[in-house]
């Protein structure tokens, strides 16, 4: 079986696919155009986000038998009709389940107990110790949206701070267990300290967060979101932290992402931005929650069991 890899991934698949008598290509650096030309060549292809595979690509890939996606999410593939077409896709989301939850809990912990402000403080000789006071997650409700693998990891996470964790998921019932209560959205959006959003990105899901979302909260709540930027509407986020119904985020994705999650669009980025930016009560960081040391291997390992249990059993 002859496999190309246009994105790194960690060597660990090289090495499982070369035990398995398969012929390895390395093209990280051709345009679409360039690999479209010659995917006819080969029967599997190994992604992370690097462009979308999409039906022109598909009618191309004439001998492509699987697509392996390091990573979770599957946004950048035409899954309909890779399946029209007999092709199979991997993704991984068990490799870095449980980054994604130790970044949730690390940012929400840095947010309630002012990390952020009190390290830049501290680094300038002020020694501000009432205006660092904390919060304890201990005694609040979080409310996770999408219980797949993030959002159990995230639930499972949580089961030792002493705080109620209730759990929506449009697509799945009677999935309580002793980690997370199933509730429905009305609920979350009633009850929840802390809400945070572990959902695939869909055109049912994009700006899911949003004006009405905010609206329809029953309190005001901090915002979680480690799945996709687009998940959340920035100029609706804003509002609500303008309006106090949102109290504060941890954002590791942003709506301005490019679709590989490079890099954010732009040179000149709106005043939403801006605003997240010099607000003190905003943790940010670049798209790394499931980017760990151990993800990487595991990433790659769950997608050589994957191949080898579909293809060489």
């Amino acid at each position: 079986m002859n496999v190309l890899f246009v994105d790194s991934v960690h060597p660990i698949l090289e090495e499982r696919l070369s035990a398995l008598n398969c012929v390895l290509d390395f093209d990280y650096h051709s345009s679409k155009k360039e690999i479209e030309d010659k995917i006819n060549q080969y029967q599997g292809l190994v992604i992370r986000s690097r462009f979308p595979i999409d039906k022109q690509f598909l009618d191309l890939a004439t001998n492509l038998k699987f697509i392996a996606r390091s990573g979770a999410g599957l946004e950048n593939i035409d899954l309909a009709y890779a399946e029209q077409k007999g092709i199979t896709v991997f993704n991984s989301p068990e490799g870095n389940m449980d980054a994604v939850g130790e970044q949730a809990i690390g940012m929400l912990l840095m947010l309630f107990n002012q990390l952020k402000k009190g390290d830049a403080e501290v680094r300038n000789s002020i020694w501000d110790r009432e205006g660092n006071r904390g919060i304890e997650l201990a005694g609040k409700t979080v409310g996770i949206i999408g219980y797949g693998n993030m959002g159990k990891a995230f639930a499972k996470k949580l089961s030792g701070f002493d705080c109620k964790v209730i759990a929506y998921d449009k697509y799945k019932k009677a999935f309580s267990n002793q980690y997370a209560k199933e509730v429905s959205l009305q609920n979350i959006q009633q009850e929840a300290d802390v809400i945070s959003i572990h959902l695939p990105l869909t055109e049912e899901t994009n700006y899911y967060f949003n004006d009405a979302f905010v609206s329809a909260c029953q309190k005001p709540f901090y915002l979680i979101n480690t799945a996709r930027g687009s998940h959340v509407q920035t100029s609706a986020l804003v509002n609500g932290l303008k309006q106090n119904k949102v109290l504060g985020a941890c954002l590791d994705v942003l709506e301005y992402e490019t679709k590989s999650f490079e890099t954010i669009n732009g040179n000149e980025l709106p005043d939403d931005f801006k605003y997240l930016c010099s607000s003190n009560n905003i943790i940010l960081s670049p798209h790394v929650a499931g980017w760990t040391v151990e993800s990487y291997v595991k990433l790659s390992s769950f997608l050589a069991d994957k191949i080898e249990n579909t293809f060489f059993k």
